[in-house]
């Protein structure tokens, strides 16, 4: 029964039930368990996939370090442009406003054609960008702004795509740990965004230093991708090929999608980590630099280069409770769902609702302790990552395979239209609104009082994701059991 994989003509029905009683607890029989030839039903080879992997996680890394490396030398930048909080805040809004509306067009493109290609394309085009990006001269800011721009258009491209390409190389429990291999990317790649930002800036003694860095390596990822990634089958591997999913117009994607409630209340969840990732993430170090200067510990900024001590220690905590955070979530949530199917959902609940105190902490401490500031947020940033790869692993088991990539579109559209998008500008704007006057203590508290937003958001976002428990049941036996009509 299992090897009905390789018979195109066992049509839907006998398909189905077959496919369920092959579903092992860790994985299904026939896809994975019993495969005496070296040829994997999505068609590429083990040592091929394990590759594929890796290289769309250095892609993932590469993706979150240029988002970041701007936020490593922010001071500078404001400096040099002699700008305020909500223009800096709007460097990182363009590009995620650029990023969020190309998403969609390129999950579309994704679920259709070949996906290799599209993202060499956007890797590219990313890399000249971001280069070009470096060169801005200091009365042009706008410049700054436009390339920051496009350089969404090659992420789009890229984020889309990927989870989809490792869903259809796994299934199952090796799926999670894939998955997990290449969230860890998230948090190791920004980390590293601020450290090589801020400390290649440092060296040169000049911060358009810091932009020429991810472009080499980015070319590299291109060649990468074009001569070892080999594009797998759509949904093969789930021994529901293609030919038994029909694909549907977009349409009709969106109107099964906005039905599915899983799936729309975890993406408002995730938007609530979005937010909140999205406005620390820009914030931090500023933040952390405008509390030493108050303190007394610091001195004002006055040449260059200021804030690189704090964009270190902050890109280390980034990277240490990155991968601390998404290790975890995931060990956690395999525990429990032994326990429960609503695991991944109260997995994600818990890490927002814990991270939300020890952020509040970490504010209101800033002025007190460093070192208290730095354990809070070590141990906030920590909670919240645990969300990452839980939450993609949840799109992808209640979403059908011809519509996944439309489904991490439309999450990622809604995730940063409300989430990071807005967040690291209204911060900056709430924090000009509040400042009486232009002192050091008012630069300091303004944005300390702006960024307790954050664990408001956060608790909000908990309360989505108990939501999400509520239905996940439902929305993934459905998605299993899924019979194409027409």
């Amino acid at each position: 029964a299992a090897m009905s994989l390789g018979e195109p003509t066992s049509d839907s029905a006998p398909f189905f039930s077959d496919d369920s009683e092959a579903e092992g607890p860790e994985e299904r029989g026939g896809a994975a368990g019993q495969r005496p030839q070296e040829e994997s039903p999505s068609g590429v080879s083990e040592v091929r996939a394990l590759l594929t992997v890796f290289i769309l996680c250095f892609i993932n890394l590469l993706n979150y370090m240029d988002r970041f490396t701007v936020a490593g030398v922010l001071p500078d930048i404001e400096h040099y442009f002699g700008i305020d909080d909500g223009k800096s805040g709007l460097l990182q809004t363009v590009f995620i406003c650029s990023y969020m509306i190309l998403a969609p067009v390129f999950g579309y493109l994704g679920d259709r054609y070949n996906r290799k290609y599209i993202m060499s394309f956007g890797i590219t085009f990313w890399s000249l960008v971001t280069l070009a990006s470096s060169y801005t001269p200091k009365e042009h800011f706008w410049v700054l702004l436009l390339t920051r721009g496009l350089v969404g258009v090659g992420e789009a491209s890229y984020s889309t795509i990927a989870p989809t390409i490792i869903a259809d190389l796994y299934v199952k429990g090796k799926r999670t740990n894939m998955l997990s291999i290449f969230y860890f990317a998230i948090p190791v790649g920004s980390g590293l965004g601020y450290i090589v930002g801020s400390q290649v800036g440092n060296v040169a003694h000049d911060w358009h230093w810091a932009l020429r860095v991810t472009p080499g390596l980015g070319l590299i990822a291109v060649l990468l991708l074009l001569f070892v990634v080999q594009e797998p089958k759509r949904g093969a591997i789930e021994a529901r090929p293609e030919h038994h999913l029909h694909q549907t117009s977009w349409l009709t994607d969106l109107q099964a999608l906005s039905k599915n409630y899983s799936f729309v209340l975890s993406t408002f969840g995730f938007t609530a980590v979005a937010f909140v990732t999205g406005s620390l993430a820009l914030w931090a170090p500023t933040f952390l630099f405008r509390a030493a200067v108050f303190t007394g510990e610091r001195a004002p900024c006055v040449e260059g280069n200021c804030a690189s001590s704090d964009s270190l220690i902050f890109g280390v905590i980034t990277v240490i409770t990155g991968v601390l955070g998404v290790a975890s979530g995931v060990q956690v949530s395999r525990q429990l769902r032994t326990r429960t199917p609503r695991a991944d959902p109260l997995v994600c609940a818990a890490g927002l609702l814990l991270s939300a105190p020890f952020l509040y902490l970490a504010i209101v401490f800033a002025q007190a302790s460093t070192i208290a500031t730095y354990v809070f947020i070590f141990l906030g940033e920590t909670f919240l990552s645990m969300n990452w790869a839980i939450v993609a692993d949840i799109l992808l088991y209640v979403v059908v395979p011809t519509r996944r990539s439309t489904a991490e579109a439309l999450q990622i559209v809604i995730s940063h239209l409300l989430g990071d998008a807005g967040s690291p500008y209204l911060i900056g704007v709430v924090s000009d609104s509040l400042r009486k006057t232009d002192s050091f203590l008012w630069q300091f508290r303004s944005l300390q009082l702006s960024l307790l937003l954050c664990s408001f958001v956060a608790v909000v976002g908990g309360g989505f994701f108990l939501a999400t428990a509520l239905f996940i049941e439902r929305d993934r036996h459905r998605a299993e059991n899924y019979v194409p009509t027409g």
